[in-house]
């Protein structure tokens, strides 16, 4: 069974699938995580909405880090997160987890 983040929503078991959108969001983000939100039966699944909008998130602080060569540090940082999203495992992002529930956006 995978470990349930703080405060999230868990939908039952998380599937193959589920677990395969996480660490794609996270390897190509920001891109897949957008795509991810565009298909239909993607973005209903608590999982792969809240990776999609974390990655996307730190896909854009990788882009706007990338001046001073912290954005390739920002995206291993999103690879380990796919890594272990695709164990099943609700990745804490600090203060961008906090501000993603806050919202309300997964």
């Amino acid at each position: 069974m995978a470990q349930e983040m703080a405060g999230a929503p868990m939908g039952g078991e998380i599937t193959q699938d589920e677990k395969l959108w996480a660490l794609l969001s996270y390897i190509f983000c920001p891109l897949i995580g957008i795509i991810a939100l565009l298909i239909e039966d993607k973005k209903n699944r608590p999982f792969i909405k809240y990776n999609a909008v974390v990655s996307i998130i730190l896909g854009i602080i990788a882009i706007v880090l990338s001046w001073a060569c912290l954005g390739i540090l920002v995206w291993f940082y999103a690879i380990y997160l796919g890594i272990k999203s695709y164990q099943g495992e609700w990745v804490q992002v600090p203060i961008v987890s906090d501000f993603v529930k806050n919202q309300g956006w997964a």
